[in-house]
């Protein structure tokens, strides 16, 4: 660390007189600047990951750590308000749609400038302007190794599909998207086939952030971790598996709302240790200054100090709220075993989530999920009411009915198979290890675990490797449409050997598929959750998956961290984040 602060000192980012200092766990000493507004410059914020990052190429972006990250370094042209969710303008400054509802007209910001790097000529970023919009959706419309994140256009925004189909193969289309149209350097109009009710969200997911095209032709697929974008920091240094550290970008545009330039943090290190039970006691000697998700040994024990205000955890603050995140196992819906509809309901009935959400969990989730895959009490409109949603809770009159139906009375012939998963610092083996235990109980079902890195997890899920796979959603924008996205059937290809994303189950469903596109389509929120809820009736029908339980997001803070809030989203938001340390009194 000592070396980080003396190479960001050598850089530039020297601070100047400080108001107040801070000794930190490992003996280092870290200088504030006071800013307007009572803020501060200055500071390293350390943050841990359980799992190591699989791509920061935006489109490959396909976990929620990669996006935690990449969300740093790059922008879109729509945001989220980190405090409420609301959509706000990002790279866009301003936007209009016309009456059809069908045109949308976006002005870039001007000033912005793509990082320092070594793609561009003597190194020095060049201005962001509507062709490199252009440049990076048409490069989202195009067939590629590289490119999980077509299902955002597709079907959506004009001529994609026709220029997505013509780059088969490597193909380069004599012929541009129709619906991407250029007016100005600033300015950049893109035509739809229908009202598309989240088209705007779509603009703030990973899928569609602006990077640039230098780099883009420089470095290919070794964007999944040289990563140049217009974010507030840039990638500094990676060391796989262990560590990387985003530095302050000084030429970032934004700046508060009482004219600070942003970010105040020098920079952002964040680590990669699976164990949390080692993460907590980082955390405790100060080498990290946030913890998401708590060892669930001692979550009671966290918990009861904090509101008492009393004992080691009190000093620190703790952040919970409800999640829109659901946890839950995959079936291969088009594989050898779980092509049975009766053999997945079997399983989902035959499960007992109450136990896992409070004697597996310790209590860290919101609520057992025995409605459907969207969270329970997250979007709070009259619209979208998931108690209207037909799950599945522990009915083992139901689980060995379905069961014998497949062809398994009693588990007899049943075949052996084995659930794939990533540990995430011991919590998911954990409930892995109790669903093995409650199948053989009351299926006489034997299953197998076997525990892999997340990168592995994700590519043989793509690639369907796996029968049996644990899975897991947080939201990539508020809207029910998001939990909804991964089960339509016109994104699965024809072929086992072809990867599927964002449907990894290879769920397949003629009428959810009609009902998904109506909600698309419509021109009301009303009108669109009416159909979305529909659908979500014919997925929990179908059991292409067993949903567990929607989450909730502990997240302990050092008391110094400021202007952080949590959010249902895990969306983080580095920028505005600064630190406030107590300052000593005098001797």
């Amino acid at each position: 660390m000592k070396r980080l602060l003396l190479t960001l000192a050598c850089a530039g980012v020297l601070l100047s007189s400080c108001d107040t200092t801070k000794e930190t766990g490992s003996g280092e000493s870290s200088s504030l600047t006071a800013a307007k507004g009572g803020r501060y410059y200055g500071g390293v914020f350390k943050v841990n990951e359980s799992d190591y990052i699989k791509n920061l190429f935006p489109h490959n972006i396909t976990d929620a750590i990669s996006y935690r990250v990449a969300n740093q370094v790059y922008e879109g042209l729509m945001k989220f308000n980190q405090s409420d969710l609301s959509l706000v303008k990002g790279l866009a400054e301003d936007y209009s749609v016309d009456p059809s509802q069908t045109v949308y007209t976006f002005k870039i910001r001007k000033g912005v400038f793509f990082h320092d790097n070594e793609c561009f000529p003597d190194g020095k970023g060049r201005e962001l302007t509507a062709e490199d919009v252009k440049f990076c959706f048409t490069q989202l419309c195009t067939q590629n190794i590289n490119n999980q994140g077509f299902s955002v256009f597709q079907g959506i925004l004009k001529g994609a599909d026709e220029y997505y189909k013509a780059s088969e193969g490597g193909k380069t289309p004599n012929f541009e998207v129709e619906g991407i149209k250029v007016i100005d350097p600033y300015t950049i109009e893109f035509t739809l086939t229908a009202p598309n009710s989240i088209f705007l969200y779509n603009l703030a997911r990973p899928f569609t952030y602006i990077f640039a095209k230098e780099a883009f032709e420089k470095y290919g697929l070794e964007m999944r971790t040289k990563a140049v974008g217009t974010g507030p920091f840039k990638i500094f240094s990676i060391e796989d598996d262990i560590s990387i550290i985003l530095k302050k970008n000084e030429n970032y545009w934004g700046s508060d709302e009482h004219g600070n330039k942003l970010p105040f943090l020098d920079a952002i290190k964040i680590k990669f240790i699976k164990d949390k039970k080692t993460e907590l006691l980082e955390f405790k000697k100060g080498n990290l200054d946030m913890m998401y998700r708590l060892p669930t040994d001692h979550i009671i024990e966290i918990l009861e100090e904090v509101s008492s205000n009393k004992g080691q955890y009190s000093q620190y603050d703790l952040q919970r709220t409800p999640e829109m995140a659901t946890h839950f196992l995959s079936f291969l819906n088009q594989g050898k075993i779980f092509n049975n509809k009766d053999l997945r309901k079997a399983f989902s009935f035959a499960i007992d989530r109450k136990k896992i959400l409070e004697f597996v969990l310790n209590g860290e989730g919101y609520a057992p999920a025995t409605h459907g895959i969207t969270p329970i009490d997250i979007f709070k409109n009259p619209s979208y009411d998931v108690a209207k949603i037909n799950g599945y809770d522990l009915n083992l009159d139901s689980a060995k009915f379905y069961l014998a139906k497949a062809g398994y009375p009693d588990g007899k012939g049943f075949p052996k198979i084995t659930l794939e998963l990533n540990s995430d610092g011991e919590r998911n083996a954990a409930v892995a290890e109790e669903i093995q235990k409650q199948l053989k109980e009351h299926l006489n079902i034997s299953i197998e675990l076997n525990i892999v890195p997340f990168a592995q997890l994700v590519e043989n899920m793509i690639n369907g490797k796996s029968d049996f796979f644990r899975g897991g959603w947080i939201a990539d924008y508020p809207n029910p449409e998001n939990f909804l996205w991964f089960f339509y059937g016109k994104t699965v290809p024809s072929s086992i050997e072809k990867p599927s994303y964002p449907n990894m189950m290879r769920y397949k469903s003629d009428k959810f598929d009609n009902l998904y596109e109506a909600g698309l389509k419509a021109t009301t929120q009303e009108e669109a959750f009416k159909h979305f809820l529909e659908a979500e009736n014919v997925v929990m029908q179908d059991a292409p998956i067993m949903v567990l339980w929607y989450d909730e997001g502990y997240r302990l803070m050092q008391s110094f961290v400021k202007n952080f809030p949590n959010n249902a989203m895990q969306y983080r938001d580095f920028s505005s984040v600064y630190f406030e340390y107590p300052k000593k009194a005098d001797m």
